[in-house]
């Protein structure tokens, strides 16, 4: 096994020397789409990653979970359990985001008498949603950077994308498979959280609620600052300002050390352990997203999108069906969705802005939606779900493998519906 990143870097170094470019221009090229890449995802995944903290040390995951239990009804647990990681992954990466809801997946099979992947099937449906769809996940907002999509609509589009993917992926797919998989009687993982001590004070479920959203409204109302106010005056710049992700994710941040910090009786070393912890698990993902940048642009400087273009163009397949194929291909061949939606983005925008293609909100659901195809054996997702919820690898890929490629098609299927509609 060698390490992604030099992997990705490798592939990229030896692909621009393949390639024909001058071998002194390749470093500087690969450093470039590197430090492009980097200055702005960097800032979202650490700021996201400790809004996610925040929530997950106050116990505000938890208030919401046993809130929407108490109102679907314990019955429709696995209902409950697809809406709250669709909202609790929007500021988090699929494996914190199934770190910090499995607990609640566990606790709640427990209460309700079912298999956990009666509920834990609609979470990672939920959350693998969320990652490949909607911003401010770190994948989807460098697709809409690549693309120049507007955040706001691309948001919009997301949401009306993805929940119904998420209900057919997540709670009927579930209803389906459940039934024919037998899980052990004991789950080693399942004891350690069923035993241990909750938090006697949490936060109300509207506080977290409302912290969590915050830099998705935000982002929205950055996204229609123009229908809201005149373009160019000092109010819509102020819109634009608050609404773009690294600021709404910033004040949502703050804001969140107030309302899930100091107001549950967290001092501020406390906070600024949790802050500061947080961090430093993200280092590998933020580095793996900058090597995809740095392979895009090898790929743009030696020539091979332009190649690219000119087979598009050849046989006439749409952007939007590029989007999903080349995400699709690197998700298979590298088994991670952020770098199969980076890379494939870095390979069809040039296409998409060749063809003059007019919505690129659209080419960021497509490629998302290729992004999650066929999880299988090189992806950390397919341990994490097939540890957490003692399967076999064959129970895996009945399951999981399944249920991202069940996003993947059917978010695509959505996405040409809506551009024939738009």
């Amino acid at each position: 096994n060698i390490n992604p990143l030099s992997a990705l870097t490798l592939v990229a170094i030896g692909l621009g020397l393949i390639a024909g470019m001058p071998a002194g221009s390749v470093i500087g090229a690969y450093e470039g789409g590197v430090g492009k890449t980097l200055g702005h995802i960097a800032l979202v995944v650490a700021l996201g990653t400790m809004l996610g903290k925040m929530m997950a040390e106050s116990g505000g995951a938890e208030q919401v979970a046993r809130t929407m239990i108490d109102r679907f009804g314990e019955r429709n647990a696995h209902w409950a359990m697809v809406c709250i990681a669709f909202l609790v992954g929007l500021p988090l990466f699929f494996e914190v985001g199934f770190v910090l809801l499995v607990p609640i997946a566990f606790t709640v099979a427990r209460r309700v008498g079912v298999s956990v992947l009666m509920v834990g099937l609609p979470m990672v449906a939920g959350l693998s949603v969320v990652h490949a769809l909607v911003p401010p996940h770190p994948a989807a907002m460098l697709a809409v950077q690549a693309y120049q999509a507007s955040v706001g609509q691309t948001l919009m589009y997301a949401i009306l994308i993805g929940i119904p993917t998420a209900i057919i992926a997540g709670p009927v797919f579930a209803k389906f498979i459940v039934p024919r998989i037998q899980l052990p009687d004991i789950n080693p993982l399942e004891q350690q959280f069923i035993n241990r001590e909750p938090r006697a004070r949490l936060p109300s479920c509207s506080i977290t609620l409302a912290t969590i959203l915050l830099p998705v409204v935000l982002m929205l109302i950055g996204g229609w600052a123009d229908l809201i106010s005149t373009p160019g005056s000092g109010f819509n710049q102020f819109l634009q300002f608050i609404g773009n992700s690294v600021m709404a994710l910033l004040i949502a941040t703050v804001v969140s050390f107030w309302t899930l910090g100091l107001a549950q009786g967290f001092n501020r070393e406390s906070i600024l352990k949790f802050t500061n912890e947080c961090l430093a698990p993200t280092a590998s993902i933020t580095l793996l997203v900058g090597a995809g940048g740095g392979l895009n642009r090898i790929l743009i400087d030696s020539g091979v999108t332009t190649e690219i273009v000119g087979l598009a163009q050849d046989f006439q397949l749409s952007p939007l069906f590029m989007g999903w194929v080349f995400a699709a291909l690197m998700r298979i061949a590298t088994g991670s969705a952020t770098v199969a939606m980076t890379t494939a983005s870095g390979i069809v925008a040039p296409v998409a802005l060749g063809l003059g293609y007019p919505h690129p909100e659209l080419l960021v659901l497509a490629t998302g939606a290729g992004s999650v195809i066929f999880s299988h054996v090189n992806d950390g997702g397919f341990w994490l779900v097939k540890e957490y919820f003692n399967m076999t690898v064959a129970q895996t890929f009945k399951t999981w493998t399944v249920l991202e490629t069940l996003i993947s098609v059917v978010a695509f299927g959505f996405t040409l519906i809506l551009s024939e509609l738009i």
